[in-house]
């Protein structure tokens, strides 16, 4: 049996991927929960694939159901759907768009066939994470959820005592005869 692996690209920075390995007789819908997972996305939204070509243009419409809009063919949907019968090219590609609203999309390139399955691995599965994904809702920074904990523990908000308006009332040229003062007292080497 055929393990697939591709590379799904977050569309907006090619630097932020996942490796998913896949068997080639699970379905688009495997696929795509692996990818949302992979990346930290619900699954609660539209989605859809398209079959593409190396210029990453839409081809073939895969979705996750029937959808209330204007197709020229008639889509597949992904349940239905195995991804080793939209195979038909050893580099081959697929855009997959989720959430409609948002617009996120996702790059899915071929990029190995295997003819051995591993029986260590549960498919589809995350082989290689690169980049930090992107926050499906609002924005996620490096420290996460602990960044709320310490703007309240610290109170990030607030000016902190001690560091007040010091020196506003000296004179400033007080302060460059002082500079000057120090510099005649360096020697040079």
């Amino acid at each position: 049996m055929a393990v697939l692996k591709f590379r799904a690209y977050f569309e907006e920075d090619e630097s932020v991927y996942r490796d998913i390995v896949i068997k080639h007789t699970q379905t688009f819908a495997d696929l795509h929960g692996a990818i949302l997972k992979s990346y930290d996305f619900d699954s609660k939204h539209q989605a859809t694939f398209y079959r593409s070509n190396d210029n990453w243009q839409r081809g073939r419409e895969i979705t996750l159901e029937k959808y209330d809009k204007a197709y020229q063919a008639e889509p597949l949907i992904m349940s239905e759907v195995t991804i080793g019968s939209e195979i038909k090219d050893p580099n081959q590609k697929f855009i997959m768009e989720y959430d409609f609203t948002r617009k996120w999309v996702f790059l899915v390139e071929l990029i190995n066939v295997s003819k051995e399955e591993s029986a260590k691995v549960t498919y589809p599965s995350t082989t290689r994470t690169e980049g930090i994904a992107p926050a499906q809702y609002g924005t996620k920074g490096l420290l996460g959820d602990k960044f709320i904990d310490i703007e309240e523990k610290y109170d990030l908000s607030a000016s902190a005592e001690g560091f007040g308006r010091e020196g506003e009332g000296e004179d400033i040229e007080e302060d460059a005869s002082e500079g000057e003062q120090e510099e005649e007292g360096k020697e040079e080497f």
